[in-house]
């Protein structure tokens, strides 16, 4: 569980040190330049890899029973969260006219996991998760304040590409859990 937790950690860390402690983020900026980017890109893939292989390593311990359906609801809020993660870039139409679209697609990917995953170590892993894109959501609310959508941003051919790449991505990640075991498509877990 110690390296679940700490990958916990680094995450949040990683994530929100630009937003409670801007003023060590310049310093290092203004110390390394753009290098600093790479620390933070560093600490990000170390965090996944320690909750991956943190996570891997628990035994499973049941704290709650799932339905019959969860499975499949599961399924349809992937199909969104992926879709959300798309469109939240920049320039893309969606992306000009939703605040958070990618906090807000982690919170779908949560929520989705938490549906079919009872077990202590996810409940830990997702929960955590879903808390961190909330709090993300209210610290950037916060402190940039009042928000405007852009309505002069057209849905184009940027916006088709990113759906497209984003269902790609999630053929690609339902192929790894299907590799591990987990097949997203059976809608029983």
């Amino acid at each position: 569980m110690t390296l679940l937790i700490l990958g916990i950690l680094i995450w949040w860390g990683a994530h929100l040190v630009k937003r409670i402690a801007p003023g060590f983020r310049q310093s290092l900026t203004d110390k390394m330049g753009e290098g600093s980017k790479g620390i933070f890109a560093a600490a990000l893939v170390i965090s996944v890899v320690l909750m991956v292989i943190g996570y891997r390593s628990e035994p499973v311990e049941s704290l709650y029973s799932l339905p019959s359906w969860a499975g499949h609801l599961n399924n349809l809020l992937m199909i969104l969260a992926f879709f959300l993660f798309g469109v939240g870039s920049k320039g893309s139409w969606l992306g000009a006219r939703m605040r958070h679209p990618m906090l807000t697609a982690m919170i779908v990917w949560a929520v989705a996991h938490l549906l079919v995953n009872g077990d202590v170590t996810s409940v830990i892993l997702f929960g955590s998760m879903l808390l961190w894109a909330i709090i993300t959501i209210i610290v950037i609310n916060r402190s940039e304040g009042p928000w405007t959508p852009d309505h002069t941003v057209a849905f184009g051919r940027r916006d088709i590409s990113l759906m497209v790449t984003w269902a790609v991505m999630f053929v690609i990640v339902a192929g790894v859990h299907i590799w591990l075991g987990h097949n997203p498509f059976l809608g029983n877990y």
